[in-house]
């Protein structure tokens, strides 16, 4: 049984309950005096207890995905990229496997989400699962690639699409974005109602050495998470399916950690995205129990954090050319504050868009409603790529697709829309 299937996580809890049972029964037998009888008692409670944290664990790594497999978890991970031949299977079909860069995987939770796309892939789009592998950091990252239905369509077959790199937030993972957030089914739907143009999605968590949170940073001697960010994931999705070369159509979305990461990422590497959102993201990066040292010590590694503010960045640095859109609360979410400066801060040519909601808290529920209007505004600031992708004279047939809110008001200037007038949002730039 895999380590997030829900029959693992059943059977571990009908256990620490029969464990529990047993005790409150055989207690009475083990109220003797003896050795025996005390020996009996102490085992009962380890075993109780035992059981019932084994249960408690699971059950927040299955939420949460600290750990996606039992090799992640015993630390056994590959060390290097291998070349995986496509094969069957519901969960196994990838786009173009050249380099070997992004490999099927099995579901990793995906088949405890409801919504997903079901049918024809030409209809209805389709989500894989897939491992990511990081050519110059030799980092391994699970993954959800959304494909929308446009993808499979013949008049598109030479097409490459705009991309979504989506990031959950830490301690956290892939599954949330799925389930909780609902980024795939919504997608769907606004693609279907000429909201939102057709976009590759790609969803990860923000770490790539977990449990250690790297906040998608280079750590000076240790994991080199903003190169996996800006440079290896672009390459192996671009080795894989056909999505857009030029930076123009790449964009980061997160929220909470992967906001913060958004924000980073497009600031620090307008070559690789231009656009970003954060859903109730940091404006800063620092040291925590988490983390551990990321910067490293010293007058360099002050200056790395010092790089990593965004609020030094705005005020000390040439504004990099991306648009951004930043999302809080004026009530309950405790980085309204610093929203608010970072808004004021921005000057030309970067841009920045809000989502602010009269009350709301750092949790799912602020952002889902949220997400719809966010996944919107991207979506005119991404381009629809003009190159297309030369078809081989004998090219086979796509795989067959496996089975697999309140909307908050964007204020700030926007693009014409891609597709549809629909898509205008409310536009007001913020007055500093």
């Amino acid at each position: 049984m895999g380590l997030t299937s829900q029959s693992l996580e059943f059977t571990v809890i009908v256990l620490a309950v029969a464990c529990v049972a047993a005790t409150v029964w055989l207690w009475p037998r083990l109220s003797k005096s003896g050795v025996r009888p005390v020996l009996g008692r102490l085992g009962a409670i380890v075993v109780t207890q035992l059981s019932i944290v084994c249960a408690l664990a699971l059950a927040v790594n299955t939420n949460f995905e600290f750990y996606g497999n039992w090799d992640e978890l015993l630390g056994n991970n590959d060390k290097a990229p291998v070349s995986v031949s496509q094969g069957g299977g519901e969960y196994a079909a990838v786009g173009n496997m050249k380099g070997g860069l992004i490999q099927p995987a099995g579901p990793q939770g995906l088949d405890r989400v409801t919504g997903l796309p079901k049918g024809p892939a030409n209809k209805v789009g389709k989500v894989e699962s897939v491992r990511i592998i990081g050519r110059r950091t030799r980092a391994i990252n699970p993954g959800f690639v959304y494909l929308p239905p446009q993808y499979f369509q013949q008049q598109f077959r030479r097409q490459r699409f705009p991309v979504m790199v989506v990031i959950s937030g830490y301690p956290g993972g892939i599954m949330n974005l799925a389930q909780h957030l609902q980024v795939p089914q919504n997608a769907g739907r606004l693609i279907a109602q000429g909201k939102m143009q057709p976009t590759v999605i790609v969803m990860v968590r923000p770490t790539i050495a977990p449990p250690r949170d790297t906040e998608c940073v280079d750590v000076p001697g240790g994991p080199q998470a903003e190169t996996f960010f800006t440079k290896d994931l672009p390459d192996a999705m671009k080795s894989a399916y056909r999505v857009g070369h030029d930076p123009s159509a790449w964009g980061a979305f997160g929220y909470s950690s992967g906001g913060t990461c958004s924000l980073q990422l497009a600031m620090r590497n307008p070559t690789a995205y231009t656009s970003a959102v954060s859903l109730s993201g940091d404006y800063a990066i620092k040291d925590d129990l988490t983390t551990g040292s990321l910067f490293g010590a010293g007058p360099e590694g002050a200056q790395r954090e010092r790089e990593h503010d965004l609020l030094w960045r705005m005020k000390h640095l040439p504004a990099p050319q991306i648009s951004a859109l930043v999302a809080s609360s004026r009530k309950g979410e405790a980085d309204y504050g610093a929203t608010m400066q970072f808004i004021h801060a921005a000057k030309s040519p970067m841009r920045v868009d809000s989502i602010i909601l009269p009350q709301g808290s750092h949790q799912f529920a602020t952002w889902r409603r949220e997400v719809v209007p966010a996944l919107e505004w991207q979506s005119q600031q991404l381009t629809f790529p003009q190159d297309t992708e030369a078809v081989p004279p004998a090219r086979k047939a796509p795989a067959k697709p496996g089975q697999g809110g309140a909307q908050g008001t964007v204020s700030g200037p926007s693009k014409a829309p891609a597709t549809s007038d629909r898509q205008r949002v409310e536009a007001e730039r913020p007055r500093g």
